[in-house]
């Protein structure tokens, strides 16, 4: 993977943590920012797809617990159903 080269400010005792982290880790600095760059950036991803898109027919209240339940578990029986669709 290619990398790009930036300049970012850092509060000093955020660097700091990151150093003792670094040398108790055996890694680098380095490593231990682009880490952190990764998780701040896929936290902010906006993906195209909803991760559930799948929607339950329902009465038209907000539903109990059980009755989420039992709902999600009839809808994966249809779907498990032989000759159903995937």
């Amino acid at each position: 993977m290619s990398m790009k080269r930036t300049n970012v400010y850092a509060d000093p005792e955020d660097l700091a943590i990151i150093k003792e982290a670094a040398k108790r880790r055996g890694i680098s600095e380095a490593e231990i920012i682009r880490q952190g760059i990764h998780l701040a950036a896929m936290a902010n991803r906006v993906w195209d797809e909803p991760l559930f898109s799948r929607t339950f027919s329902g009465p038209g209240r907000t539903l109990g617990k059980d009755e989420v339940r039992d709902a999600v578990a009839d809808a994966v029986q249809r779907e498990a159903a032989p000759g159903s669709a995937t």
